[in-house]
């Protein structure tokens, strides 16, 4: 039966080494895919874009050239229109040739010839007849065919002026680093990744908890004291859940614009999958950023992250070992018996577990609220919003890791093995 038991606790402990180190690598390679899939995704380069509204007007406009129609009612409108500018151009045409005249003796004698043969009433009683001449021109399939064509070429003109001025290096390595020649084959790819991904680093967290689980069953419902290699395994597990929880993501934060459709002059302009903010990031993570920050309070509460969620686990692991073999009576040292048999009531870690999951509600309350402001569904303009902050595999490793810690200090205070004190 011993042996079995051994058999079985270097299996699992075999095991969770090797699926942490999985855990590891596989989360941390679906987190850059996350941050790139975002980014591909980012507001910036749709709904913020300059290019992209560009595209979709150019478009729109050039449809509405190539659709262009008089029709009758707009026919006797823009009759009206050429009749008050021409009636215009006889005025200024008339005034200005007076004014040419009435400067030399020569030209006072040529304006008299003109005020005797020349009607300017006459003329005018003829607008209406050049005003239909006009339009009829326009309407030619000839001309129709001149006017879209300068205004394509002035579209396009305008079209080559317009131009995002913001860099795209990001986006532009993400692209390479896919292998994708555009955005979307990018966004086919690291969608497939992601979602690869996140399925089996789950499968790999929920197999890794069942192990740690398992084990520390086998030791409980066992009641003979630990063996030490029984205890080596236990440590050895509670090491890989930590390692696990504090280098993986624990939370995922994301607020996106899932889509926004509108009409503009009777065309739809249509965004989808629009991030406003995503964020995925572990215990390490959210370290390093607060350690790196100018703001001393910033960098303070990354000291105390730290200390609370790796530091003291790790000398709390390494004190119980040091209780457990009674290295140089290491059992009575007061430091150690505080981390072994004191040091639960105040650990933080309990503390950090209930903080992060905290932090969840906290921004998946804002997040929602704040979209639920920018929601629209009226007849012009329609926005769904999307929220997907979620809890990340990470956290329940922290959270495993954290409630069998406080079992092993259970295990700790039941009749200890009678060892003889280790010499140096």
């Amino acid at each position: 039966m011993k042996l079995l038991n051994l058999i079985l606790s270097v299996t699992i402990g075999i095991a969770s080494v090797i699926l942490c180190q999985q855990i590891i690598a596989n989360s941390l390679s679906n987190q850059q895919n996350k941050n790139d899939y975002a980014e591909l995704n980012s507001v910036k380069y749709g709904l913020l874009s300059v290019d992209e509204w560009k595209s979709q007007v150019t478009e729109i406009l050039a449809a509405e050239i190539n659709n262009l129609y008089l029709s009758k009612a707009n026919e006797r409108v823009l009759k009206k229109h050429i009749e008050v500018l021409l009636n215009k151009l006889i005025d200024d045409v008339d005034r200005k040739i007076r004014e040419e005249n009435a400067a030399t003796p020569g030209g006072q004698i040529t304006q008299s010839f003109i005020n005797i043969f020349v009607n300017l009433d006459n003329i005018k009683k003829g607008i209406p007849e050049y005003a239909d001449a006009v339009i009829h021109e326009m309407t030619k399939p000839n001309t129709k065919r001149q006017i879209k064509s300068v205004l394509h070429k002035q579209l396009d003109k305008y079209s080559d002026q317009t131009f995002d001025m913001q860099g795209t290096p990001q986006l532009s390595l993400i692209l390479l680093r896919t292998d994708s020649k555009d955005i979307e084959a990018a966004k086919l790819k690291l969608n497939e990744q992601i979602s690869v991904k996140h399925n089996l680093i789950r499968n790999e967290a929920i197999l890794l908890i069942m192990l740690s689980v398992i084990l520390f069953a086998l030791s409980g419902f066992s009641k003979l004291p630990l063996t030490p290699s029984r205890y080596i395994f236990l440590i050895l597990s509670l090491v890989t859940l930590l390692m696990a929880g504090v280098t993986t993501p624990t939370i995922d934060m994301e607020a996106t614009i899932s889509q926004m459709n509108f009409m503009l002059l009777g065309h739809p302009i249509h965004f989808e999958n629009q991030v406003l903010y995503f964020q995925s990031k572990s215990i390490l993570d959210v370290f390093w950023i607060m350690i790196t920050h100018s703001d001393i309070q910033m960098k303070l509460v990354g000291i105390l992250l730290i200390t609370f969620s790796i530091v003291f686990p790790l000398l709390k692991i390494v004190s119980s070992l040091g209780y457990y073999f009674n290295y140089r009576k290491l059992r009575e040292n007061p430091v150690i018996k505080f981390f072994v048999l004191k040091s639960g009531k105040w650990s933080m870690a309990d503390v950090m577990v209930v903080a992060i999951f905290m932090a969840y509600i906290g921004f998946n309350g804002i997040i929602t609220s704040q979209l639920g402001h920018l929601r629209s569904t009226d007849q012009e303009v329609v926005i769904l919003t999307t929220n997907a902050t979620a809890l990340q595999p990470g956290y329940y490793l922290f959270l495993t890791y954290t409630l069998l810690a406080l079992v092993l200090s259970g295990f700790l205070t039941r009749k200890p093995p009678v060892l003889e004190s280790a010499n140096p």
